[in-house]
């Protein structure tokens, strides 16, 4: 399984490497470290939504692993916890 960390902070300026990332690893499992998010924006919770679909239409796994609390916050906050987070994510933060 290959692992992507994400950075501290996912605005628009690292968008383009987020994208860049995901598109090198396409047609593999992966897993998405968000251990250090302190920042996430729109764009980048973009694509993650979209590589978290892409994954799923390949039939691939694709998981994400250490959300931070600023990460979960911030899913909450723009109500997409519940289409990025697995059940057991979730429920080990709530």
């Amino acid at each position: 399984m290959t692992m992507i960390a994400l950075p501290e902070t996912l605005d628009l300026k690292a968008a383009g490497p987020l994208k860049a990332a995901f598109m090198e690893r396409r047609g593999e499992a992966i897993e998405v470290d968000a251990a250090e998010v302190r920042r996430l924006g729109g764009l980048c919770l973009q694509i993650l939504l979209a590589a978290k679909k892409g994954w799923a239409a390949d039939g691939k796994a694709f998981s994400l692993t250490r959300p931070s609390d600023a990460f979960l916050e911030t899913l909450r906050l723009f109500g997409a916890d519940g289409a990025l987070l697995s059940m057991e994510t979730q429920g080990a933060k709530s």
